[in-house]
């Protein structure tokens, strides 16, 4: 992440001038020990935490948190070892130096964190958004950083089942399952109040918005216009409730993996109705069919009767022969011949 210049040159005057309030740690320490004063040892012990509190401050990057923790153990031995000799020795300068650095070592400890695999950390510095850890490991940072984790892994939302009005107001009940993860850390953590509420929230009235925009299923006996239904156009459908999720959860830097449809049906107070309409759509096609069917068959023979010049019938017989075999071909039973020992007129 690149830093502006304004960013650059305050961050070498907090190094300079911590820099400068490190030497007149040392000098006062130094003063302190030749006198054998406290008051200037506490003084020192002061200035040194001001110069460690700059230079923290200055630090903008992570480093390995492996190296640091080696040098904070380090830091505790010594300021242990010090200790010992300032109780023996009554040695001024091995107190100060204890003191400095148990300071060190505090602020090693606490800006020491863990990132997991498919995790992030987003890190504010007194309420200045400061960068996104995604590289997983063991890392240290300024102690004074705000470490927010965000998941980065894929999650589900198997949404509830919603009771809304399709295009043509029939009551339907309808429910979604969302696959979505985090993408841009930052909108996920300062553009939402709550991000994963907001996926909620959103994808319900996605949902909604989808359900009201076609017709849960179209009858050709209203002649309604052949389009899009929820319940034929599933594929369609998946891809259109897909492109919206997109757009509405950008805001908040979720991407939509997959979304799509895991409950569809009309509302129980009209569910035995329309089955009933539905049922009644599919006897009428079907008639229609056998009947298309029937009327083709007759022609045929007809057709094959005249060309062979097999019987000669007038429009009396004919129609009479047309409807027997209409009768025959549309039954839902099947058909009981009878001879006739006559002949046509008979």
């Amino acid at each position: 992440m690149s830093e502006s210049p304004t960013k650059i040159l305050p961050r070498y005057l907090m190094i300079l001038a911590g820099v400068l309030v490190l030497a007149a740690a040392v000098w006062v320490a130094d003063i302190a020990n030749v006198n054998s004063k406290t008051a200037l040892g506490v003084l020192s012990v002061v200035l040194f935490t001001i110069s460690m509190l700059s230079l923290v401050f200055s630090i903008s990057k992570t480093l390995s948190g492996y190296l640091t923790l080696v040098v904070g153990i380090l830091a505790v031995v010594l300021a242990a070892w010090m200790v010992y000799l300032a109780r023996n020795n009554s040695n001024t300068a091995s107190g100060i130096l204890s003191a400095d650095l148990f300071i060190i070592s505090i602020l090693i400890f606490k800006g020491l964190f863990i990132v997991n695999p498919n995790d992030a950390k987003v890190m504010v510095l007194f309420g200045s958004y400061a960068g996104t850890v995604r590289q997983s490991g063991f890392f240290w940072a300024n102690p004074f950083w705000v470490k927010r984790k965000i998941s980065l892994r894929a999650r589900n939302l198997n949404g509830q089942k919603l009771k809304v009005n399709d295009k043509v107001g029939n009551p339907i009940e309808i429910a979604a399952v969302i696959v979505w993860q985090v993408e841009e850390t930052f909108k996920a953590a300062f553009e939402v109040d709550d991000y994963e509420q907001y996926v909620v929230i959103q994808s319900e009235a996605a949902v909604r918005h989808l359900a009201q925009s076609y017709p849960y299923d179209s009858f050709e006996d209203e002649g309604q216009e052949q389009g899009l239904t929820l319940r034929s156009g599933s594929d369609q459908v998946n891809k259109l409730l897909e492109g919206e999720l997109q757009e509405r959860l950008a805001r908040a830097g979720v991407k939509v993996i997959e979304a799509r449809l895991s409950h569809l049906a009309y509302a129980p107070e009209i569910a035995e109705a329309m089955l009933r309409r539905q049922q009644a759509t599919a006897v009428v096609a079907a008639r229609t069919k056998i009947v298309q069917g029937a009327v083709s068959m007759v022609e045929m023979a007809l057709n094959q009767l005249s060309e062979r010049h097999l019987v000669e019938l007038d429009e009396e017989r004919r129609a009479a022969m047309i409807s027997n075999l209409l009768v025959v071909l549309c039954s839902e039973s099947a058909a009981s011949p009878v001879i006739n020992a006559g002949t046509l007129y008979q």
